[in-house]
């Protein structure tokens, strides 16, 4: 971790991406709470971050748009184009506008799936490999752990003035971000036009990506354990506001302190993932959070405030874990001319069945109790890390060139490395 910060380019960037979460994790609950306090509707909320999860179905247009350019240039506009689509949201004035918040929420889900796709690409480029899983898991802490103060002040915000400082908060960070992709001294060269020729264009290279997953069994494991357990997942989007409301009898707002737990345990998470990572491998660390989201559904059951607080730091610890343990295994068994593209896809196959299981949500809370719900989440979701943990695959997290003898004389699209 010392080297890593140590690394001027990787210290810049980490910086400048925890400056935008504090914008980010502040107008995302922000937004939530209110379209529930105009329309006094746990579904209305909950549709907030269906829009926003809605936004990141053009994930695969994302990868080959992060594989056709540059990724720092394209990180830098996709920042600037951020925080413009954000100050949109200062036209909204009352609850005949609530469209307009969805529809923003969806933009920003899109801009934030150009950004991942692009982080992904442009992190082994600027860090030695063996920093990847230190980097990643700093990039989470930053992105989860912040929640300990932005929920708070957001939500506070909120109460006590309005949306519009969240909203230019927001519009803010986005800038920041930019300025510090800017300062980068890293060089890209031009995209290899060997390498475009070998995109094949059209049909063929808008799948390349998902057909490499499919190829390459590392990978293949964790889309389909993700799939299983995002059909449950998406429910934590909305369940949290009856947790609140007809559990701990609290007011919307008070979803912020339960969402600074959240960061608690993405702190400790992320202390804890390279570690852990390094010892057991990638998909023991995506399966040992898969297994701590299922336990902390069971204990939000229980409604005491405690252990809410406890399920709500495991929920913190499992999504950090989760996503170290996926972007480093892609990253490592990923060609660099591929890596828009496959993170794209896996980010697509699982974003489809999340956007459904949000949407159900936002349903089935006005009908069903939210502890029946709590329930079968469990159930699924300690399914899926059952299914991964089962797993046994040989030179499962490896560098492509380590777990495929053909890597360097195969061509460089995704023609079935394993």
């Amino acid at each position: 971790m010392r080297r890593l910060i140590s690394h001027r380019d990787a210290s810049i960037y980490i910086a400048g991406q925890s400056l935008s979460v504090i914008g980010d994790s502040a107008l995302w609950l922000a937004m939530g709470i209110w379209v529930k306090i105009l329309t006094g509707s746990n579904s209305a909320a909950g549709l907030t971050f269906f829009a926003f999860v809605c936004g990141f179905l053009v994930a695969p247009v994302s990868g080959m748009i992060v594989d056709r350019v540059r990724r720092r240039p394209l990180l830098i506009a996709a920042n600037l184009g951020g925080a413009a689509l954000v100050c949109a949201l200062l036209l909204v004035h009352g609850r005949g506008q609530v469209w307009l918040i969805y529809l923003v929420m969806f933009g920003y889900g899109a801009v934030n799936s150009l950004i991942t796709s692009a982080q992904t690409a442009l992190l082994p480029a600027l860090v030695p490999g063996d920093l990847l899983g230190e980097a990643n898991s700093v990039l989470q802490m930053a992105s989860q752990g912040l929640r300990l103060i932005t929920p708070l002040v957001g939500a506070g915000l909120l109460a006590w003035v309005g949306a519009r400082p969240v909203i230019l908060l927001d519009a803010g960070t986005f800038v920041v971000a930019a300025g510090t992709v800017l300062a980068l001294r890293l060089r890209e060269p031009r995209p290899d036009p060997a390498a475009a020729r070998r995109r094949g264009g059209g049909r063929a290279e808008f799948s390349a990506g998902i057909r490499y997953i499919t190829r390459t069994p590392a990978l293949r494991r964790v889309m389909i354990a993700g799939l299983i357990a995002v059909t449950a997942f998406g429910l934590f989007e909305t369940v949290p506001f009856a947790v609140v409301a007809q559990g701990l009898h609290r007011s919307p707002p008070f979803l912020g302190v339960l969402t600074t737990l959240q960061g608690a345990g993405a702190l400790v998470g992320g202390a804890l993932a390279a570690p852990v990572m390094q010892r057991a491998g990638e998909r023991a660390l995506v399966a040992a959070g898969l297994a701590a989201c299922a336990g902390a559904a069971l204990l939000l059951i229980t409604a005491w405030l405690p252990l809410v607080l406890v399920a709500m730091a495991a929920i913190g610890l499992c999504i950090v874990w989760i996503n170290v343990g996926a972007i480093t295994l892609i990253q490592r068994c990923t060609p660099a001319d591929l890596l828009g593209r496959v993170d794209a896809a896996l980010e697509f196959a699982i974003i489809v069945p999340q956007a459904a299981s949000i949407a159900a949500g936002a349903a089935l809370i006005a009908v069903v109790n939210y502890r029946i719900l709590l329930l079968a989440m469990a159930a699924v979701i300690g399914f899926s890390a059952g299914y991964l943990a089962s797993r046994r695959d040989p030179g499962f997290g490896q560098t492509v060139a380590s777990t495929s003898p053909q890597a360097d004389s195969m061509p460089r699209e995704p023609t079935g490395a394993s």
